[in-house]
Parts: structure tokens; sequence; C-alpha cells
């Protein structure tokens, strides 16, 4: 997803907060000009998380495993927003990518309930 609007509409939906990301999820409408069974996802990351090297160090990372588990797990006929935290006091490190994985799967796993 590119559009401003269609970020704007996910963020009224469903969410699940983890301390890496922030996972959205919002269903699409009928009417919406999208092919309803298909899987849209955007990604997020805001100057805080630090220079433009870590930030597409985490699009990288995040495109990665949205490629990875959104077939798995994705809800079809729904638009998948990650939006990137900065880890609070570790700002140098950065989260494992098995944990990121494994935060991601509960989170669609979590989220795939609640819509």
């Amino acid at each position: 997803m590119r559009k401003r609007p269609d970020f704007l509409a996910a963020n009224r939906g469903k969410r699940f907060v983890t301390p890496g990301f922030v996972l959205l999820a919002h269903k699409r409408s009928a009417e919406h000009a999208i092919a309803p069974n298909t899987i849209r996802y955007g990604i997020t990351v805001t100057k805080k998380i630090g220079n433009a090297v870590a930030r597409n160090r985490m699009k990288r990372r995040f495109r990665a495993l949205l490629a990875e588990l959104l077939p798995q797990y994705g809800i079809v006929g729904a638009d998948h927003i990650m939006i990137g935290r900065k880890e609070g006091r570790k700002q140098d490190k950065e989260r494992d990518f098995a944990a990121i994985k494994t935060d991601l799967e509960k989170a669609l796993k979590h989220l795939a309930k609640k819509l």
C-alpha cells in the first residue's frame, strides 16, 4: 500500500502491540476497488527510529517477514500495517529477527480471531 487514505483507514482497525512493532489490521469494505481476495500490507518507520540506514534495515526486515508469513497467517481481504517501534533503552541493539518473527506470527493469529 502506498496511499495515505489506505493507511488512515487501516488505523481504524484492530491493533496488536509488541516491543518491536505495532500491527494494524483492517478488513476492507466490499465496494473497495481492490479485489476482495487479496492481502495487502504497508510499512511505516518514522525518523524517531534512527538514521536512514536503521530505518531502511527495519523496513527490509519487515518486508521479508511479511512475505514469509502473510501467505500462511494473513487475513484475506484485509490490509496489514506494520509500524516500527524503538526498543526503548536498548537504542543501539536491534531486536532479534527470530523474536520479531514469533511476535508477528502471534500478532497475525490474534488479529485473525478478532476480525
